[in-house]
């Protein structure tokens, strides 16, 4: 009834505002004249007094609603020249549905250039990325030779409509940005040595960092630089489908990095195949308690990315195996974790899905994601999968399942990474870890 409410409501432009929905725009304004793209940036508080899980936007009459699953949107938009009624809608847990229109008139933009760079500037922004969720502070990192054809002698940077621009001489910047939580526009800018002004304008969203990560206990072993290991290897996981295939290059790179030596993953795939990256790092078979800690960066396009697994695997003193088993999972748009249905001896691996949401669809590209995953086990292998942190973000699972494979391996810990396809047709998607590390106690 949700799908079928929204596509009469969107195709008869007759949807009223409820009373109690609370659709902020905050850019463009209503009637304002801009070029395209445009930055759209909109947030959503109760719809009909209903917490909002989703927001979205749409043009005119369209049919076609662009979802965005948080409360915020902080997007690059384009449109068609003309008078337009932009639709920015909200979406409440319990199916209701809340609407902002805003009309705007869309003047085409100069061909081949941008609205907020100018030619002859090659300035590029190496973090935050476009669209990118970060906690504050984050780090902005930007540098350029040219604007408007002159040689940068300064850059600097503000927010939104603020009058105050912090300045650094010469053609590069990386400072540690504050800033209030919300949607953002954030200005980069250059000048050049003959008084040209450049500016490179991002969308931002900035979530709270109430929460830092997990408490890890100072008697814990850590593991640390996992990435950086030899004993890597790539394996097809024929968990995937019978017709499927997949096959995996890994490289050292210096950059994208955050230590300055990350693991890049070239996953190439039919079928919406999936290849499993592994590495053996411990053979401890007494702890119990562990926190899986690394940082992620989907290198754009992600289209082709359905999930991203994070496992660790212990054999116990029983001589049995624990399988932690964690995804971000783009079907279902949920945080998963592995279950045994049967028994340790007549396994039925299982994937279960929680009430927490994950979609690696949402994740932005290029730019740095830190995860962290906290669970245990008991002596018979029931694992109780506790909580996990996307950028500071905890989302408590509190669940407890068995996970106990009799496989007849050696006492060992190892942890996988794993990349599914998210198509039939032949694809590749590039995804780098950096800082792995394997806390156990």
């Amino acid at each position: 009834m949700k799908a079928i409410f929204l596509s009469l409501c969107t195709a008869a432009l007759v949807c009223a505002v409820p009373a109690l929905a609370a659709v902020t725009v905050t850019s463009p304004a209503n009637g304002a004249a801009l070029t395209s793209p445009f930055n759209l940036i909109a947030s959503a508080n109760p719809c009909s007094s209903q917490p909002v899980t989703s927001m979205g936007y749409s043009f005119d009459s369209s049919a076609t609603t662009t979802f965005i699953y948080s409360a915020s949107v902080a997007a690059q938009v384009s449109a068609a020249a003309g008078v337009h009624v932009l639709h920015v809608k909200s979406w409440g847990n319990q199916g209701a549905s809340c609407v902002t229109n805003v009309t705007i008139t869309v003047t085409q933009a100069s061909p081949g250039a941008s609205p907020s760079t100018p030619p002859g500037t090659n300035v590029i922004v190496s973090s935050p990325a476009n669209g990118a969720s970060v906690t504050s502070p984050f780090s902005l990192s930007a540098s350029g030779t040219q604007c408007s054809s002159q040689p940068i002698s300064a850059m600097g940077y503000s927010l939104d409509g603020s009058t105050s621009t912090t300045f650094f001489n010469g053609g590069t910047m990386a400072a540690s940005v504050n800033s209030a939580t919300g949607a953002h526009i954030l200005h980069v800018k250059s000048w050049g040595n003959q008084g040209a002004g450049c500016n490179t304008d991002l969308v931002i969203t900035v979530t709270s960092a109430r929460v830092s990560g997990p408490t890890i206990p100072a008697n814990a072993i850590a593991i640390k630089a996992i990435q950086n290991l030899s004993t890597w290897q790539a394996d097809f996981d024929v968990g995937t489908g019978g017709t499927a295939s997949s096959s995996g290059v890994m490289n050292l790179v210096g950059a994208p990095a955050v230590s300055g030596s990350a693991r890049q993953y070239i996953t190439s795939y039919s079928q919406y195949g999936g290849e499993r990256y592994s590495a053996r790092f411990a053979t401890d078979q007494s702890a119990t308690n562990f926190v899986f800690d690394t940082y992620i960066y989907l290198a754009s396009p992600i289209n082709n990315i359905a999930n991203i697994e994070m496992d660790i695997n212990q054999v116990m003193p029983n001589g049995q195996t624990v399988i932690f088993g964690f995804q971000c999972d783009g079907w279902s748009r949920s945080w998963d974790y592995t279950t045994n249905r049967g028994t340790p001896t007549s396994p039925i691996d299982q994937w279960t899905h929680s009430n927490q949401t994950c979609n690696p669809q949402a994740w932005a590209t290029n730019s740095w994601h830190h995860v962290q995953v906290s669970y245990s086990r008991d002596n018979s292998g029931n694992v109780n999968y506790k909580s996990v942190w996307l950028d500071g973000v905890q989302q408590d699972l509190n669940v407890t399942t068995n996970s106990a494979f009799a496989l007849g391996w050696a006492p060992t810990i190892l942890t996988n990474f794993q990349i599914d396809g998210m198509t039939a047709l032949p694809g590749t998607a590039t995804i780098y870890l950096d800082n792995l590390t394997v806390y156990r106690w």
